[in-house]
């Protein structure tokens, strides 16, 4: 039995269960996991992307807007006020912000400050479209779920055992289309621009080095041809000199 969340059965639902068997004397292991076989279905089908999340990662925070259409330039600055969204209110007046002088150093004093304070915490920014998307067909909430658990879990197992902030706006179509990452005692990891253009990306330039290795592979191997060629060319001409020059003393 699977009680991840690609199951859709979250933490709060098991809990709800278990204090029900409890409280009706059937607490022990075997009838528990009879509870649950039974009601999983029936107590999952109404778990929302938001019920997801925060099963998923107490604590985390969760919040309705449209932020992926921050500008990229704007999401990634030191400055971007990012901190706002590990809040448990956002005034939308951040979706529109705009820098004021030059963009502060990695080391800044105010920057390490604001990086310092989100560590440990994690947020998603899920637009209003989406949502209403995710309502009406938990299948896309359960697939954008798992979209999202697994970008943390890549991230996280990339540099083990560093305490990290995950920062994650989607799209209207469920894709991550900025995120920020902040990594305890490191400088602040801040990417935007979608995540499956980031993989077009890279399977381009794959391509492209393959493209480029073809093309050397075919030119050393023309460059093999003529050679051969040109050996076999001065072996033919060597073969007729002495040819006509037997036949020159044979007369």
């Amino acid at each position: 039995m699977d009680f991840g969340i690609t199951s859709k059965l979250s933490e709060y639902y098991l809990a709800n269960l278990y204090q029900k068997s409890k409280a009706a004397g059937t607490a022990n292991v075997t009838n528990f996991l009879s509870a649950i076989s039974a009601k999983a279905a029936e107590s999952t089908k109404g778990i929302t992307f938001e019920e997801m999340w925060k099963s998923r990662y107490p604590g985390a925070y969760y919040h309705v807007m449209d932020a992926f259409g921050i500008n990229e330039g704007i999401w990634g600055r030191n400055d971007f006020p990012y901190e706002k969204f590990f809040e448990d209110n956002v005034d939308e007046s951040v979706l529109d912000w705009k820098p004021n002088g030059a963009e502060p150093a990695d080391d800044d004093r105010s920057v390490v400050a604001r990086r310092n304070s989100t560590l440990g915490k994690k947020a998603v920014v899920v637009p209003p479209e989406l949502e209403e998307k995710m309502k009406n067909d938990p299948k896309l909430a359960e697939s954008v779920m798992a979209t999202v658990e697994k970008f943390i879990s890549e991230q996280d197992a990339s540099v083990p055992g560093v305490r990290k902030s995950f920062l994650i706006a989607l799209d209207k179509d469920g894709n991550i289309a900025h995120y920020r990452i902040i990594g305890e005692g490191q400088i602040t990891h801040s990417t935007s621009g979608s995540v499956e253009q980031e993989k077009r990306d890279k399977k381009r330039k794959e391509w492209e080095q393959i493209a480029e290795e073809n093309a050397i592979k075919r030119k050393l191997q023309q460059q093999e041809a003529d050679k051969r060629y040109y050996q076999s060319s001065i072996v033919k001409e060597a073969v007729s000199a002495t040819y006509e020059a037997n036949s020159f003393f044979a007369k």
